[in-house]
């Protein structure tokens, strides 16, 4: 059966706790998927839970970005930026429809702590870096052949700059495609599930945990062979869990982003650029009709603490952008929406700036034989997948389980093409229009033929949800059937950018949307107006919970 017609679901906790599994992996954000795939491919029972939706932590909250990291370089971490870049490859040809090429522009300003010949030598380190799976190479501009390139950037001090390239992605969905991967290799994952407990055999070794359904209340024991902690910004919650006295290994910080339309700023490119106020390296970046700016990095002493923009963190970000785009003249009222994630950051760099802590991640075990895997980034994910499978394996007979295997080369659902223009013809001549279409392959790749032949098979599913944004109710069906949901606002955030990418948040949408789960999920006329009424109260606010 090809992957993309494998129906994923959630299981319950109590099939999770049905056998023995070899794994049981705690966190359904990226890297915590990226495991559960690897292992799946060797061949072992995988388990995954996660105390909320798939993604729905710091994997969905990101800056959406697959790249080397630049500003890495400023540090001398040439060796993160080359896996990075390395990695920036892999996932650009297994996941074509879910990471993108985009242009960077990076001005230069008299006021900038980075000199030109800084920034180009910087550039050129970087495609020298990237090897064959360069992207494009960097170009370099004077001051006036710059501004052509993007008119809007501030001239005063403007030395020149330089367009270079990297990659975009949609980080929410990268967590489920590689998720749903894993699913097809035979991974059982339950969501808004937490651990509870520790279950240890008679020499104090952890086999499992007790697992409780945050929406039902049912609860159950899953034992395992194996036990690894991905659960990113709370690992040392869990650590702790095993064992009350270990030393945190985190340094959690906080990273803000505002949604702003995109024709007020008016930029033509990515922008990456230095903050006029703090001199921190930002992002300017398209997202259809809307830019997204970011990022913050302050530190966070209660990771349990709501996690939100603050009004400080607002004017921080506007008052870059405006330095840097001053005909913008940005205020609150433009900012449509935000979003605030953590980043579990290696703690161990006294003194060290929150731009400067490593990005780079670390592999440990417990005392009761607790697989914990810590920092890393995005990009990275596969790589730290297989580290932390080399770990888990490194001791057993198996050795099936011990060979690494090919991650990087099967493609994820929707991406076994790069062939995305055929695909939204084929789409379009189904009968959707083209904005549909396009919008669809940008998210679903070649399964987004499923979805138009849905509508084409029942018009009602052709209608779109929301008079500004391009999804229809045909989607809905395909992500209730595919894509383990179990919230209305597990499909308006996290699966289709709704709540991002309308002035109302998604609301117009609420009601269709609960509708048409309610239709595949057998939801009760009491659920699908709980679940109404629960996104409603949450689009009050100005972030999401």
């Amino acid at each position: 059966m090809r992957q993309n017609q494998i129906t994923s679901r959630v299981v319950s906790v109590d099939e999770l706790g049905t056998d023995t599994l070899d794994l049981l992996i705690v966190g359904g954000g990226i890297t915590g998927v990226g495991v559960a795939r690897d292992a799946a491919m060797r061949g072992l029972s995988v388990g995954l839970v996660d105390r909320g939706d798939l993604g729905g932590g710091t994997s969905s909250r990101s800056s959406r970005l697959v790249h080397g990291g630049l500003r890495y370089l400023e540090q001398y971490h040439f060796h993160l930026v080359f896996e990075a870049l390395a990695e920036r490859r892999t996932l650009l040809r297994i996941a074509p429809h879910l990471v993108r090429p985009l242009a960077f522009a990076f001005p230069n300003h008299t006021t900038d702590r980075v000199p030109r010949w800084k920034l180009e030598l910087g550039l050129h380190l970087y495609d020298l870096l990237a090897v064959a799976g360069n992207v494009n190479r960097h170009r370099a501009f004077g001051k006036r052949r710059f501004l052509e390139q993007e008119p809007g950037i501030r001239a005063t001090g403007l030395r020149g700059g330089a367009i270079y390239w990297d990659a975009q992605c949609d980080d929410a969905r990268m967590v489920i495609a590689t998720l749903r991967s894993a699913v097809s290799h035979g991974a059982q994952v339950a969501s808004y599930t937490a651990v509870e407990s520790l279950l240890r055999d008679g020499a104090g070794r952890i086999i499992g945990a007790q697992c409780v359904d945050q929406l039902t209340g049912a609860s159950a024991a899953v034992h395992a062979r194996m036990m690894v902690n991905a659960t990113g910004p709370w690992t040392d919650r869990l650590r702790r869990m095993e064992d009350p006295k270990a030393e945190p290994i985190l340094r959690p910080t906080k990273g803000v982003h505002l949604v702003i339309p995109r024709h007020r700023i008016g930029h033509r490119h990515a922008i990456t650029f230095v903050s006029p106020v703090d001199g921190r390296v930002m992002f300017i970046l398209p997202s259809r009709r809307f830019s997204y700016i970011g990022t913050t990095d302050t530190d966070v002493p209660d990771v349990d603490a709501p996690v939100e923009a603050t009004e400080e963190d607002i004017l921080y970000l506007l008052r870059s952008v405006n330095a840097m785009f001053p005909s913008a003249h940005l205020s609150t009222e433009d900012v449509r929406a935000t979003w605030a994630g953590l980043r579990p950051l290696l703690a161990g760099q006294p003194g060290a700036t929150t731009s400067q802590v490593s990005r780079e991640h670390k592999i440990l075990m417990g005392s009761g034989g607790m697989v914990t895997v810590a920092g890393g980034k995005l990009t990275t994910y596969r790589r730290m997948a297989a580290d932390v499978m080399d770990r888990v394996t490194a001791k057993w007979p198996d050795q099936t389980a011990r060979k690494r295997p090919p991650t990087d080369r099967e493609p994820l659902p929707g991406g076994e093409s790069e062939a995305l223009k055929l695909f939204q013809q084929e789409v379009t001549a189904l009968g959707l229009s083209a904005d549909t279409a396009a919008y669809l392959v940008e998210l679903y790749g070649s399964e987004a033929v499923a979805i138009a032949r849905l509508a084409s098979e029942e018009p009602a599913y052709a209608a779109r949800l929301h008079p500004d944004h391009p999804s229809i109710a045909a989607e809905t069906i395909f992500i209730c059937q595919r894509e383990m949901v179990r919230r209305l606002d597990d499909v308006l955030i996290r699966r289709m950018d709704l709540y991002y990418e309308t002035d109302d948040r998604g609301v117009q949408a609420a009601d269709a949307v609960a509708t048409l789960m309610a239709t595949v999920l057998g939801w009760s006329p009491e659920h699908r107006e709980a679940e109404v009424k629960r996104y409603l109260e949450m689009t009050l606010g100005e972030k999401p919970a």
